[in-house]
């Protein structure tokens, strides 16, 4: 709720047009609106940053139809997550302002304005990590960041990461994607001060489980001060990395 509603309903119950329990109802209410099958929370972007993500996975067509249309609405933009290409299409025709980034999985729209925070370098390990680094990249240039991409830089071929030192240095901060034993941020934490955030992908053989070896490798890492998230979760890592902007004031 903004200020100037918040003003409303007290103004309301000052003049006696509102009584106290109508008013802490609508309170109660604010910032939530309940479209049957969901209770879209409305108010989020003011209370965290972020507006309300819509992941896709276990929606059915109408329903994604039905969010992505009152977000729109709303709030002129939209971010839906871990969209199949099938599904998208359909989407896309129905709605002429967003777009949809294959490798990413992610469908949007996002107000025309110029990026207003600092840039982030996003790098993948390997070329089989670059859907999760890319649905990290995505997310990041929705929410206004400049995104550096640098990409097949593993810690098999180590003088490839090397070259894009500079590159890593002139960004504000760094999210790493990396699969198999998931090293390469312990690495990249080892060469630059800028926050590292690692994501480690299920990409690798028997012995990686499903990302589970590059998650423990992660969190044991010997470079301090990095922050690990979940397997494949590229969008936590985007989400991560904006609030650390948010609470450094990091504006370009």
């Amino acid at each position: 709720m903004d200020r100037d509603e918040l003003i409303r309903i007290l103004n309301g119950v000052a003049a006696g047009s509102t009584d106290v329990e109508a008013a802490l109802d609508e309170l109660a209410s604010s910032g939530v609106e309940d479209l049957g099958f969901a209770r879209l929370d409305t108010d989020r972007e003011r209370r965290t940053g972020l507006a309300e993500v819509i992941f896709s996975p276990g929606k059915t067509d109408e329903q994604l139809e039905g969010l992505i249309e009152r977000c729109l609405e709303l709030h002129g933009k939209v971010l839906v997550t871990r969209l199949e290409n099938r599904r998208a299409a359909p989407l896309v025709a129905r709605f002429p302002e967003v777009a949809y980034h294959e490798a990413a999985r992610v469908l949007e729209a996002r107000p025309e304005e110029t990026s207003r925070h600092h840039g982030v370098a996003v790098v993948s390990a390997g070329t089989s990590d670059l859907p999760v680094a890319e649905e990290a990249a995505v997310v990041l240039e929705h929410l206004g960041h400049p995104v550096d991409r640098i990409v097949d830089v593993g810690v098999a071929g180590i003088h490839r990461l090397f070259s894009q030192i500079d590159r890593l240095r002139a960004a504000r901060a760094v999210v790493v994607a990396a699969g198999m034993e998931g090293a390469l941020p312990s690495v990249v934490a080892g060469l630059i001060h800028r926050p590292v955030v690692a994501v480690p992908t299920s990409i690798g053989y028997g012995a990686s489980f499903g990302g589970v070896a590059a998650l423990l490798g992660m969190l044991n890492s010997c470079a301090a001060g990095i922050g690990v998230v979940n397997i494949d979760n590229g969008f936590g890592a985007a989400t991560l990395v904006h609030r650390i902007a948010l609470a450094d004031g990091a504006s370009s």
